[in-house]
């Protein structure tokens, strides 16, 4: 396994507004999907960066760190070798049809992702 690059960065805030007006209106960037519960952006070389607000469950166990997405070239097999040597998976592995991914915990207690895949997350 090895990581080719950052792929993804998720934020988790109860400061929802604030934290989208920053990355929209201050940074300039367009949300590409948005609901009351979180918006979707995507940066100049496709990497997607989204905000998630107190309205969203689905993420709660990000905490109040940011996620950073890893990008590999096989989500399903870095993830074995995450199991294997004994890291603790959050998630199973996920798919969208394009993208496959999941969260582990790291030694310092933080979220991480292992992604791989198109659409704009890998």
């Amino acid at each position: 396994m090895t990581v080719q690059r950052l792929g993804w960065l998720g934020v988790r805030t109860d400061r929802f507004a604030e934290t989208v007006a920053l990355y929209r209106d201050v940074l300039g960037l367009e949300p590409f999907r948005s609901d009351e519960a979180s918006v979707r952006f995507r940066l100049g070389d496709g990497t997607e960066l989204h905000v998630y607000g107190p309205a969203d469950d689905d993420h709660r166990f990000f905490g109040t760190a940011p996620v950073v997405g890893l990008s590999v070239e096989d989500a399903a097999a870095a993830r074995e070798r995450l199991e294997a040597a004994g890291v603790t998976l959050l998630t199973e592995l996920e798919s969208d049809g394009e993208a496959a991914w999941c969260h582990f915990e790291g030694p310092d207690g933080n979220v991480y992702e292992l992604i791989s895949g198109a659409g704009g997350r890998a």
